[in-house]
């Protein structure tokens, strides 16, 4: 393939990223129009129900496709759903070449896509940049192939190893700037969810007020429907799940869902929310409640706040026994980032 390829797909690759937070359930996509060694078009898919990013991209062209090179993140549909099939609109502009990074394993495409451009006469090259593809869509892809949100376990914890003092206080382990950078995780993904200690005793309000952007869906775990109803999670300002053993009416913004921690697997919560429609999840605590999904395998990403507090005792941190893939610095604390390479 041409030494090119890699730059303009790197391109549609930073495109589609630009969605995140805003196209779920549908996939993260980019695309990059080339001609005569120029782009002459690009888009993305910007908000859930509204144009593809094929669609966007040829629409921006400042000159006719006809004979371009075409590169996209994700296989173009070949069906109707909340809009026209892209492949239709590809085939229509004449393109001459259509570069896929990777195959979409949604049902109703699944490989249509390129056989209808290629049955058109258009060359079709993919995978190419497959891994880098994968990894911008790995919410996507975990809800299709596997029937359950990608899961990212977060937790701020102190030098000495504690995630909250021992009356359950854990504000604040980080700083500031960690938070905001916690609002913005927040505003990217589809719901997050704490566990009872953390509800009760944080009573945080579990939305993006620090960042521009939709809150996430709330879920708490209450097995006996004990919380007061005073806290921040029944204020409205975001949908919000209860998950309990005990059937209750919803009510206004708040629904319930049946799930026995006891007795039911965790795999058998995910698949709930998957059912939901959500596809990607953020558990921010508490210390139990990350410990569940660690010991059961049910997470994907782990973001970990280290903050140079030191408290002397308290509630444990979550412990992963792994090396982390990434470390970086927000602004005093250590941020470590972990893949679950069992999920991958």
């Amino acid at each position: 393939m041409p030494s090119e390829d890699k730059k303009y797909m790197s391109r549609a690759l930073a495109l589609a990223q630009l969605g995140i937070g805003k196209v779920a359930p549908n996939p993260l996509v980019g695309c990059v129009i080339v001609k005569n060694d120029r782009i002459i078009g690009e888009g993305y898919h910007q908000k859930f129900g509204e144009s593809h990013a094929e669609v966007n991209a040829v629409a921006s062209a400042h000159e006719l496709v006809k004979g371009a090179t075409v590169y996209v993140t994700l296989e173009p549909c070949a069906h109707h759903g909340k809009t026209p099939p892209c492949t239709a609109l590809l085939i229509r502009s004449e393109v001459a070449r259509v570069v896929i990074a990777c195959q979409d394993p949604f049902n109703q495409v699944n490989g249509r896509g390129i056989e209808q451009l290629r049955a058109a006469g258009i060359r079709v090259d993919v995978p190419f940049m497959q891994q880098e593809a994968e990894y911008v869509n790995r919410r996507f892809l975990t809800a299709v192939l596997q029937k359950r949100p990608y899961v990212i376990l977060k937790w701020a914890q102190t030098f000495d190893g504690f995630i909250a003092r021992e009356n359950f206080d854990s504000k604040w382990i980080s700083t500031d700037a960690s938070r905001q950078l916690v609002h913005k995780w927040r505003a990217e993904e589809g719901a997050l969810l704490v566990g009872y200690n953390t509800a009760k005793y944080d009573d945080p309000h579990l939305t993006t007020r620090d960042w521009s952007g939709s809150n996430p869906v709330r879920i708490v775990l209450d097995p006996q429907n004990e919380l007061d109803r005073a806290l921040h999670i029944f204020n409205g300002q975001a949908q919000t799940i209860i998950i309990s053993q005990k059937a209750v009416v919803n009510f206004d913004h708040v629904r319930f869902m049946e799930w026995d921690a006891k007795s039911a697997h965790m795999d058998v919560l995910l698949e709930g929310l998957n059912a939901l429609g959500i596809q990607s999840l953020i558990v921010e605590g508490g210390a139990r409640t990350l410990q569940q999904f660690i010991q059961n395998q049910t997470w994907d990403e782990a973001r970990v706040f280290t903050s140079p507090m030191e408290f002397g005792a308290g509630i444990k941190a979550p412990v992963l026994a792994l090396v982390p893939t990434e470390q970086k610095q927000s602004a005093k604390d250590n941020l470590a980032i972990y893949y679950n390479e069992k999920n991958r």
